[in-house]
């Protein structure tokens, strides 16, 4: 007898692929059922909107007021023209011809003098041509005549200054004063300016300047000039 099942077919040979679809079909239907939810509908009714009953705002209508245009401005007066009686004889100016013929006499002009007027020029002491000379130092050339005013002057100043002045105005210490003056075109001392930290000493440094000796004016291009001349007079107070 010949069996009706073919040997061939393996039906167990799929059994796990169509266990696995199973399996996740149950799950999925499993999980639906699950997370499945139900609302009642009287909750969810949100009601229906009626435009219908909106209230209109009625915006009231304002009126505009215009302003009436200003009054045009009234006529200008007409200008009162004042008729004048010409009863004045004006002058008429008889401009003469200035052209000469042969018959003209020429007058001879005199030379015009044309007189100098000679300027202050202040020259400083450091570029002057020839610098004033102090009286005792003539000899030798610009520079050693330049030396021997400054050498000059501060041995001046050192006999004929009072350094005891310091102390009795109540001063101690170091004590500086800056002294400006100028030696004019004529060689005397002019323009006499001091500044010291007291004004005592200001007037002893002007009244020691002032008694300086006349001197040779200094000149620039052959001419003499004024020559400013700035002098410090530095002494220490003894205590």
């Amino acid at each position: 007898m010949e069996p009706k099942k073919n040997p061939k077919a393996n039906v167990g040979r799929n059994s796990s692929l169509f266990f696995a679809i199973g399996l996740a079909l149950m799950l999925f239907l499993t999980n639906y059922a699950i997370n499945y939810k139900t609302y009642d509908k009287s909750n969810i009714d949100i009601g229906q909107l009626n435009l219908d009953e909106e209230l209109e705002e009625e915006i009231p209508i304002t009126e505009q007021i215009q302003t009436p245009p200003p009054p045009p401005p009234p006529p200008a007066a007409p200008e009162v023209i004042e008729i004048v009686e010409d009863e004045e004889e004006v002058e008429e100016t008889v401009i003469e011809s200035t052209e000469v013929d042969q018959e003209t006499e020429i007058v001879e002009v005199e030379e015009v003098e044309v007189e100098e007027v000679e300027e202050d020029i202040d020259v400083p002491f450091s570029v002057i041509e020839n610098v004033p000379v102090f009286p005792g130092c003539e000899s030798g050339n610009n520079a050693a005549k330049r030396d021997c005013m400054s050498k000059k002057i501060s041995d001046f100043v050192n006999r004929k200054f009072n350094t005891d002045l310091a102390s009795d105005l109540g001063l101690s210490g170091r004590q500086r004063i800056n002294v400006i003056f100028k030696i004019d075109k004529t060689g005397n001392i002019t323009g006499i300016r001091a500044r010291a930290p007291h004004p005592g000493l200001e007037k002893e440094a002007a009244r020691v300047i002032g008694l300086l000796p006349k001197m040779k004016p200094g000149r620039q291009r052959g001419k003499p000039v004024n020559v400013p001349y700035s002098l410090p007079i530095i002494f220490q107070v003894q205590d």
